[in-house]
């Protein structure tokens, strides 16, 4: 199994689950974060002052699929995030070693 973590713009997450879902996969956790990376934050005016704002806002998908649904929920993911402009984002590609349900114990597969 495999855990993809997806780095992306909050604006795009409905397209990157409309993607998703229309292939199959069931579940996903979102969470808010803030970072940065080559964008080094933006400059912000808030009554006639500027301010850097340097973590910006982004969320993180993380969805964990079977080994061999990895590259295709990668490529959803490229397709419906991409802006083509830096900080569209990154993402992470980790192993699962097991998956267990805490409501019925369930393992891996039967607990997704």
């Amino acid at each position: 199994m495999k855990k993809i973590e997806a780095i992306i713009r909050p604006f795009k997450l409905d397209e990157v689950k409309i993607a998703l879902v229309n292939a199959g996969i069931v579940g996903m956790t979102v969470s808010e974060v803030r970072g940065f990376g080559r964008q080094k934050g933006q400059t912000e005016r808030y009554r006639g002052s500027e301010y850097t704002v340097e973590f910006l806002q982004k969320l993180k998908v993380e969805i964990v699929v079977e080994e061999d649904q990895a590259d295709m929920v990668i490529e959803k993911v490229i397709a419906a995030a991409r802006t083509g402009e830096i900080g569209d984002g990154k993402i992470f590609v980790s192993p699962v070693d097991q998956i267990i349900r805490i409501r019925t114990g369930e393992r891996n597969m039967e607990a997704i």
